[in-house]
């Protein structure tokens, strides 16, 4: 985390060698005021259009400024906020654990406190930096399969077919989704459906086609999900319907060696998982011990947003 010396706002002063000092115009910077939502929407749509955007805040509100961090991530673009409260030094220095890039305070004779807080931070920032986050699809065995209770259950409905080992990854937590396999597969009961993916209670992620999740109940036609096979992103695909009904409910519970989780599926012959091997395997006929396969994400998400961090999700 860098430090800037806030000329713009206190003047020019002595002591600022080796700190970038903030003028009020820089090429690189776009200078946002974060005063309501109007200043989120347009801190966000200057995300990945330039290098830096600079926050001021009147009244500092940590959502906003942790939303802006989420949409940041990874984008290219870097955040830089200024404050003049030794209290806020941690909040912006660690929003969602991963923080801002850089902050924008008074000159050091005029709040040594702050910048010794700030130089704290800023060093343990650097000691505590972690890998970036990675997403593997991967195995879990099931660890148990259980009676979940009536629930609400959404079936994604695309505007294309499936092919046999395709599905889209759901479930409790976003740290480890199932790949729920498509209806594809033909029974002596009921049609296929190749195009529908019953994909599991409302609360549930889902992968979407830029890489963030949403909930299954925020879904809607239109919207564009990844579908995977055994092997990794097989296409993009759209949403054409959903249909939300009222059905009995499995819990399906898993692990590996580094993490567990769960997926909550209608109870019924046609919701299918992936083995291991690649092969459609139904809830109904799942055993403590079956192999699945599953989507790992080091991390956590903030409104659906890749970011570094750590969250627990049972």
């Amino acid at each position: 985390m860098e430090i800037w010396i806030d000329a713009e706002k206190y003047g020019n002063h002595s002591h600022i060698s080796g700190h970038k000092v903030w003028e009020g115009q820089d090429p690189e910077v776009a200078s946002v005021a974060l005063d309501d939502f109007r200043g989120q929407e347009e801190a966000i749509s200057l995300i990945g259009m330039v290098p830096w955007v600079m926050l001021r805040c009147s009244d500092w509100k940590m959502i906003p400024l942790e939303n802006i961090v989420a949409a940041a991530s990874n984008s290219g673009t870097k955040i830089a906020v200024s404050i003049s409260e030794e209290i806020d030094v941690q909040g912006v220095a660690f929003a969602l654990e991963h923080g801002v890039d850089a902050i924008v305070i008074p000159p050091e004779e005029m709040a040594p406190s702050l910048w010794l807080s700030a130089k704290m931070v800023a060093k343990e920032k650097i000691s505590a930096k972690s890998e970036d986050n990675v997403s593997d699809i991967s195995v879990a065995t099931v660890s148990s399969v259980t009676t979940a209770g009536l629930g609400e259950r959404v079936c994604v409905d695309l505007t294309e077919r499936l092919s046999d080992g395709e599905g889209i990854f759901v479930g409790s937590s976003s740290s480890c989704l199932c790949l729920v396999h498509g209806e594809t597969v033909p029974s002596q009961y009921v049609p296929s459906r190749p195009f529908r993916i019953n994909a599991g209670a409302v609360h549930s992620y889902v992968m979407m086609a830029n890489g963030s999740t949403k909930y299954l109940s925020e879904l809607s036609s239109g919207d564009q999900v990844a579908v995977y096979s055994g092997d990794g992103l097989a296409k993009i695909a759209t949403i054409g319907r959903l249909k939300i009904e009222r059905r009995p409910l499995l819990k399906v519970s898993m692990k590996s060696q580094n993490f567990t989780g769960n997926v909550i599926l209608q109870q019924a012959e046609t919701v299918r998982l992936v083995t291991s091997s690649g092969s459609a395997i139904s809830v109904t006929e799942l055993s403590s011990g079956d192999e699945i396969t599953v989507l790992n994400e080091k991390g956590m998400r903030h409104i659906g947003i890749s970011v570094q961090g750590e969250v627990t999700e049972k």
